[in-house]
């Protein structure tokens, strides 16, 4: 058990390409809602859930990072401070799949290895499925990340991916407390510190407005 005043505030980050499912999956997640219109995030967008891991009270703050190129530069700056990853592919885009051990390395060019999670969203389109099962497996097994198939749709182990990453993360967490117990103040401090001056400065990190493309 950690301190009984002490609440835990995990960042974690959702990447991958555009059109994956992250936005909803972390809509479906914080607020239970699940949407088929697509809309494309611009920079980052953040949510955030309060649950409780193993008898402790865990904050959950969900970053919703944009999947295309153009916003490269916005998204990495969020990436820092992160401390769980969720990449995600959906089954029918092939591309996106080929495009994960990119994702990966920018992520842990930015803040290391952290507990990460390989998800294959859209599981309730498999019949047009362009990714094999085996490819999927091996493609976790190759980055040594546990893997979940998921619908945000049908509500398919969209619970279980961010359950996961929260116990991962308490176990890390706990792990450098035995260690160096000076590090139990200063770990949820920082993220939440880091937090609010990310979101002070959103306004800075993304486009101007004149020139943000139009979302439909």
């Amino acid at each position: 058990m950690l301190e009984e005043d002490m609440e835990v505030a995990i960042k974690m980050v959702v990447v991958g390409n555009g059109a994956v499912g992250k936005s909803s999956m972390i809509q479906r997640y914080c607020k239970g809602i699940f949407t088929k219109d697509y809309k494309k995030t611009i920079g980052v967008d953040f949510l955030e859930r309060q649950i409780q891991v193993n008898d402790e009270d865990v904050r959950l703050m969900l970053w919703d990072t944009a999947g295309q190129e153009e916003f490269d530069a916005i998204t990495k700056a969020y990436y820092r401070g992160a401390q769980a990853c969720v990449l995600v592919f959906s089954t029918t885009d092939r591309e996106s799949f080929e495009a994960i051990s990119s994702w990966r390395e920018k992520v842990v060019a930015e803040v290391g290895d952290i507990p990460t999670a390989l998800v294959q969203n859209k599981i309730d389109l498999l019949d047009d499925s362009c990714i094999k099962n085996e490819e999927a497996e091996a493609l976790a097994k190759k980055l040594k990340l546990r893997f979940y198939r998921t619908s945000v749709k049908e509500d398919l182990n969209v619970s279980e991916v961010f359950k996961y990453l929260a116990e991962k993360y308490l176990q890390k967490l706990k792990q450098q407390i035995a260690e160096n117990p000076e590090s139990m103040h200063s770990s949820s401090n920082k993220i939440a510190d880091n937090t609010r001056v990310l979101l002070q400065n959103r306004v800075k990190l993304t486009l101007p407005r004149r020139a943000r493309p139009t979302v439909a």
